[in-house]
């Protein structure tokens, strides 16, 4: 397989005015998805990125973050953790409500899934405005474990995100500058 460079990765990802509502520009991910190379590039850059934190875990929110985020921990030889919406997991959870972008949202993880003194790498497609990847970090700490750093696909470094998870290790595959 080729490699593919960032620039050529950032040129799959359409950018899709006013969705979900007007005034939000989305990022549609699903050509780097539908491209094997893309897809490739995008889960072995991450996988770069993420490979000195030696994580036990990568935890991903849903829905986005599963697309990317198994694949990243079975190259990390880490596990994988679920973090899903309210009611969509069957045994003890806890759970953190968060703002985004476009309003308010609850995830939750199950109560066993990330024991004491666990080393987890926090991941999504996306780093926005840091709503969704601090309510990753208080999963973890809350279950005991370490935030030992959070790896993203795409930063929209305009809207700052990255202050929301001041403390801990960023990393962005691509980033955009401006909107």
């Amino acid at each position: 397989m080729t490699t593919m460079s960032t620039t050529d990765l950032r040129a799959l990802i359409r950018d899709v005015p006013d969705f979900p509502k007007p005034g939000v520009g989305f990022r549609d991910i699903t050509p780097v998805l539908a491209s094997p190379e893309g897809f490739h590039a995008a889960v072995s850059g991450l996988t770069e990125l993420s490979r000195e934190y030696r994580p036990d875990h990568v935890i991903a929110a849903e829905a986005r973050g599963f697309l990317f985020g198994p694949a990243v921990a079975a190259e990390l030889g880490a596990g994988f953790v679920l973090a899903r919406k309210p009611g969509k997991l069957p045994r003890e959870t806890v759970s953190v409500e968060y703002s985004l972008e476009y309003g308010v949202d609850r995830l939750e993880v199950h109560t066993e899934a990330i024991g004491p003194g666990a080393r987890v790498l926090v991941h999504d497609d996306l780093l926005a405005t840091g709503g969704t990847a601090r309510a990753l970090c208080e999963l973890v700490e809350a279950a005991g474990g370490e935030v030992v750093a959070c790896a993203f696909l795409l930063e929209l470094a305009f809207l700052d995100g990255r202050e929301r998870l001041a403390g801990r290790p960023v990393h962005a595959l691509l980033r955009d500058d401006a909107e």
